[in-house]
């Protein structure tokens, strides 16, 4: 049984604490292998190597800092996380091309500039790496957040400190096993809470980059806060879906199956609310119904499997008792609503309707194989209803008519599809609206939060000819 260890100034190293995690692979319920529960001395020692590393790796040339990680273990995520292997590989591949794009866009962004010359002399913005940046990522694309968080974060001349979900560890160990980057510079830490917690109150941490739960993301930015450091947080999603009555149901009802049940669900951005419009509501749901119906549910490692199982049994017994709350008060379950018998964690590809706002499947994030489907009047209502929420963090519309997508620009997200889940260019600047989040990224947004800015005024005569 092989027990994983934390990376800490190029060195793997046994936990101080003795207490063990099971990893448990969800395709099969069988035990794989076990990592530290975790504890602030693991933590110390990580954020001391970071510091350390720091300095030196500043100081190298920009072109040195751009050698990063450029291939990941999509069958090691398949293992632990349960996704299928083409989902797995998709995700990877796009966060392999968003730390390119990173590695791009610290070519050209401006890390020193001339904002003033006048007689009395030169103004100049420089802007200086933070120091060492914790990055708390979850378990449902471990690598491929790995890839899209640290990017601008090492390029900038940060260290980092990265802790994995204690539901996803295997494949960060083995990612951080090649990345092959200076000593200290980038440090692993295993655990659950007790790694996490002192993690973000660290007092020599300069940044949380936290992606997760809206609860875990109020005591990051609480510690965070406290501690006068800075904090950038991509929280918990109940992302709407609103289907006008000039789309063609059918087309659109695909669109809204893979949006729903890809991943088994568990993406931030998964489609989980859905207001359509009444006079296209039957041939929509008879549609959206027959998908439901061809998700192969599977082995996350078989071809066939188009959905894997859930990442374990704790994140199943929430979807259901979601499903179980909606029926009770009147929703009615189309195709799915029951947990499969088989070994493992899975739940089918699940389509609710007759639903209502007072059910916690329409208040509270889902992360799994869910379409609910609530049918309004108009299209204006479908989005006073999906602005309804403490939620913000993607939003998706279906309509060909001009004014109703400038309605839809009105509702308080960081990201709006228009006829297209997940389009456009994977690199776009965004900030989560509401209780999603906060903090921008993406493009050059990335490199002003892992930067400070220092003014530095030169007189006329210091200023080099």
């Amino acid at each position: 049984m092989e027990t994983l260890k934390n990376l800490i100034g190029g060195k793997w190293v046994d936990s101080a604490s003795t207490e063990l995690i099971d990893a448990v692979n969800p395709s099969s319920g069988t035990l794989y292998a076990q990592l530290p529960g975790g504890c602030a001395v693991d933590v110390d020692h990580a954020v001391t190597a970071a510091r350390e590393a720091q300095p030196a790796w500043a100081r190298r040339p920009l072109e040195n800092r751009m050698e990063i990680l450029l291939e990941a273990a999509a069958k090691l995520e398949a293992l632990e996380m349960g996704k299928p292997l083409a989902v797995g590989q998709n995700f990877i591949r796009l966060g392999i091309a968003m730390l390119k794009m990173s590695i791009e866009d610290a070519r050209s962004y401006s890390f020193e500039a001339e904002v003033k010359r006048d007689p009395a002399g030169v103004t100049l913005a420089v802007r200086k790496p933070l120091g060492v940046v914790a990055v708390i990522v979850p378990w449902n694309f471990t690598v491929a957040q790995i890839l899209v968080s640290v990017g601008a974060l090492l390029m900038a001349g940060n260290t980092i400190v990265v802790k994995p979900s204690e539901k996803d560890t295997h494949s960060a160990v083995r990612l951080f096993e090649i990345l092959g980057l200076p000593d200290g510079v980038a440090n692993l830490v295993l655990g659950d809470r007790r790694t996490g917690d002192p993690l973000a109150r660290h007092d020599d941490i300069n940044l949380v980059r936290f992606t997760g739960s809206i609860a875990t993301g109020r005591a990051v930015a609480s510690a965070a806060g406290n501690g006068l450091r800075r904090a950038i947080l991509e929280l918990g999603g109940k992302d709407p879906v609103v289907i006008d009555e000039d789309v063609d149901p059918v087309a659109v009802a695909e669109q809204v199956a893979y949006g729903s049940f890809v991943n088994s669900g568990q993406i931030c951005t998964s489609m989980e609310r859905i207001y359509v419009h009444r006079s296209i509501a039957e041939p929509f749901v008879a549609a959206l119904t027959e998908q439901a119906r061809q998700q192969i549910l599977g082995d996350a490692t078989s071809p066939a499997t188009v959905i894997g199982p859930m990442v374990d049994d704790v994140q199943r017994t929430v979807v259901h008792s979601q499903v179980l709350d909606a029926v009770a008060k009147g929703a009615k379950v189309l195709v799915g609503g029951e947990i499969d018998p088989r070994p493992g964690f899975y739940y089918p590809a699940t389509v609710i309707v007759d639903v209502t706002d007072d059910m916690d499947i329409m208040q509270t994030e889902t992360f799994g194989p869910v379409a609910a489907v609530q049918v309004v009047d108009s299209y204006e209502e479908g989005l006073r209803q999906a602005a309804l929420t403490e939620y913000g963090l993607a939003m998706t519309v279906f309509t060909h008519t001009h004014a109703h997508i400038e309605l839809a620009k009105q509702v308080p997200t960081g990201i709006l599809w228009i006829n297209q889940w997940q389009g456009g260019d994977f690199g776009r600047h965004t900030e989560p609206a509401g209780s999603s989040g906060f903090g921008a990224t993406g493009g050059r947004l990335s490199y002003d939060v892992a930067t400070r800015p220092m003014a530095i005024h030169l007189p006329t005569a210091d200023v080099a000819t």
